[in-house]
């Protein structure tokens, strides 16, 4: 079996704080890589998917990305050379850049299918994207579309942290089983 793909988890605008399910993540999936931006408050197109495009180019074999809100986006933005690292990607209640003045930069959103496999999971009522532009982002980057019911952001505020669900839908990205670190005792 060859070794699995390195998940790395690309946060959205303001960072994905203590306790979301991406920061549990980070910790608990054995060399998961989180991206870092220099600005998580005035995110600008360009640095914020040059510094996702670093991470991925520095790693040693293929990638699984797990992006949340503006992270789906800016991910869409990726250099075909740098997509060809990618194996998957679950993208998890995107932004719309188009109803936030401060993600401007990052719209329009393209609208061009992904050279690689994705799962775009959104809510009924996420207040930073609806679920119709969801639908439409899913349809456009040839994603396969999973709508949650009244599930918010898909965040800590929506009651969500370590998210069950999520991990399997990135277990069937993935393939084979997920390498978790044992819980602290």
């Amino acid at each position: 079996m060859s070794p699995p793909p390195i998940i790395i988890i690309v946060p959205g605008w303001k960072n994905s704080g203590e306790g979301h399910w991406q920061s549990l993540w980070s910790q608990s999936i054995q060399g998961a890589v989180r991206v870092k931006q220099d600005n998580w408050i005035s995110p600008t197109r360009v640095a914020w998917v040059e510094r996702i495009a670093q991470t991925i180019m520095a790693q040693d074999r293929e990638v699984i990305l797990v992006a949340h809100s503006l992270g789906c986006i800016a991910t869409t933005y990726l250099p075909i050379d740098v997509c060809n690292k990618v194996q998957g990607a679950l993208l998890v209640a995107p932004a719309d850049p188009e109803r936030r003045a401060p993600l401007v930069d990052f719209s329009p959103a393209p609208y061009q299918t992904l050279p690689y496999r994705s799962v775009l999971v959104a809510s009924s009522n996420d207040p930073y994207c609806s679920v119709r532009t969801a639908g439409a982002y899913a349809r456009a980057w040839g994603s396969e579309f999973v709508r949650l019911q009244n599930a918010g952001h898909i965040n800590t505020e929506a009651g969500f942290g370590d998210w069950p669900l999520g991990l399997a839908l990135l277990q069937s990205l993935v393939g084979q089983p997920l390498q978790l670190e044992a819980p602290a005792v």
